[in-house]
């Protein structure tokens, strides 16, 4: 066998991983999870038609988040068209209310059974969530001639289709975090994200006589990718002492230890654009139903008004409001995961205190200025990366690419936390990670 330092770092640990039995069966489990769910994505529902579903993908650029999040599934229009995003609106809901309601509030902090209690009302609250949405996408989909059915009952068998596809899904992705690697559903929506990136290349090919452009456009997407990374990993050190009680000779001494709380710069992660993304879409996708392409009015104005892929100056509009929004959505969503958190009272109920700062309302107040103040900074860098493929469009003139702002968080984040998860397994083992 080679000496270690013969091979590259990351060949070195792939090899460690392999060799390890445990953890090559969760690796192999991940794998072969995450090609289940790739062969029902292409699962297609009955009486759909996919020159009508193929053209109005082409036109219509609003329905490109719902199909990053299904993992191309909607583009097929399969039974796992709605991917995980259900359960994601779900979670959120759920994130909103439960410092809202007192009941939920308190069963947050009863430890591991309270979150697994929380987690059973989310997953059920995910399948009505899946009908309706279902139901209002073939609705959709079938008022612009994709669907040809019209009946109750093949309209009911889809819906219902629909749902067990969602809920196939985030099965899936339930087994992944128990038995693999990593967090399942963001596995999940990371591996649709990654089978679409042939196409992209495939449409890079196609703008062979814009090859200066086209350099440009990689070149921002690379920069774009290390500056996730980077505030992805940035995080603010809050010196915390604790004053520990021991007994030694039948005497209590009591003897300081210091640690550190990392407050992240990007609490909120991709949350903010998902409910900026939201907003942005929504005026447009109603006026879509009363729109008329062959007669003007308020409806098509609405419709052209919100057009991600509208030239200037009408796009300044559309992405100057996602910027906004964006970073205000940055700031509600930190705060409230701040509030839920208690740093505050989890500090003074276990005898730690903030050098300089007095534990109870001082540290509270402490702490709200420090993650307001850093917050800044995470809301500028969420909304850059979400107005970041206007700009590459604009600088670099390349129309055939379009690269997804959330669809390259989640990759560099679900990378990252998979790697640190392979990271602490190899670690435990004392075998040497990825990272230095």
């Amino acid at each position: 066998m080679r000496p270690r330092q013969a091979r590259p770092r990351l060949v070195q640990a792939m090899l460690d991983a392999f060799s390890l039995p445990d953890l090559r069966r969760k690796i192999l489990i991940t794998l072969g999870i995450v090609a289940i769910f790739r062969f029902v994505a292409h699962v297609p529902l009955p009486g759909v038609d996919p020159t009508a579903l193929q053209e109005l993908f082409e036109r219509n650029a609003l329905l490109g988040m719902l199909d990053m999040f299904s993992g191309g599934a909607m583009r097929r229009l399969s039974v796992a068209a709605m991917g995980v995003y259900p359960y994601i609106t779900a979670s959120i809901i759920m994130q909103l209310l439960v410092p809202v309601i007192p009941k939920l509030q308190a069963l947050s902090q009863e430890g591991e059974a309270g979150r697994h209690r929380i987690n059973q009302i989310t997953h059920w609250l995910t399948a009505p969530l899946a009908g309706l949405q279902g139901y209002g996408q073939l609705i959709y989909f079938q008022r612009e001639g994709v669907i040809t059915a019209t009946d109750v009952m093949p309209m009911a068998t889809m819906v219902l289709a629909m749902v067990a596809g969602t809920i196939f899904c985030v099965w899936l992705g339930e087994l992944i975090t128990e038995h693999g690697i990593g967090n399942g559903i963001s596995i999940i929506i990371f591996s649709g994200i990654v089978a679409g990136l042939p196409e992209v290349i495939g449409r890079g090919f196609l703008a062979k006589g814009q090859m200066g452009g086209l350099a440009a456009y990689i070149i921002i997407a690379l920069v774009t990718i290390l500056v996730i990374v980077i505030f992805t990993e940035a995080h603010r050190r809050i010196p915390v002492q604790y004053a520990k009680s021991i007994f030694r000779g039948g005497r209590m001494y009591r003897q300081a230890g210091s640690t550190h709380i990392p407050l992240r710069v990007n609490t909120a992660g991709m949350i903010p654009l998902i409910f900026a993304m939201s907003l942005v879409i929504f005026p447009a996708l109603i006026a879509s139903y009363f729109a008329n392409p062959n007669e003007p009015g308020l409806a098509n104005a609405i419709v052209a008004l919100f057009d991600p892929n509208a030239p200037l100056p009408v796009g300044l509009f559309y992405w100057g409001l996602y910027f906004a929004l964006t970073i205000a959505f940055a700031f509600f969503y930190t705060m409230v995961i701040f509030e839920q958190q208690n740093l505050p009272g989890i500090l003074q109920r276990q005898g730690g205190f903030i050098p300089g700062i007095r534990p109870g309302k001082q540290t509270a107040t402490y702490l709200n200025a420090v993650i307001k103040r850093i917050t800044w900074a995470g809301a500028l860098f969420l909304a850059a990366v979400a107005v970041m493929p206007f700009v590459a469009r604009e600088i670099t003139d390349v129309q055939v690419i379009q690269l997804s702002s959330m669809g390259m968080l989640i990759v560099v984040g679900v990378a990252l936390d998979t790697m640190k998860q392979l990271e602490a397994q190899l670690a435990m083992r004392r075998y040497e990670g990825f990272i230095k």
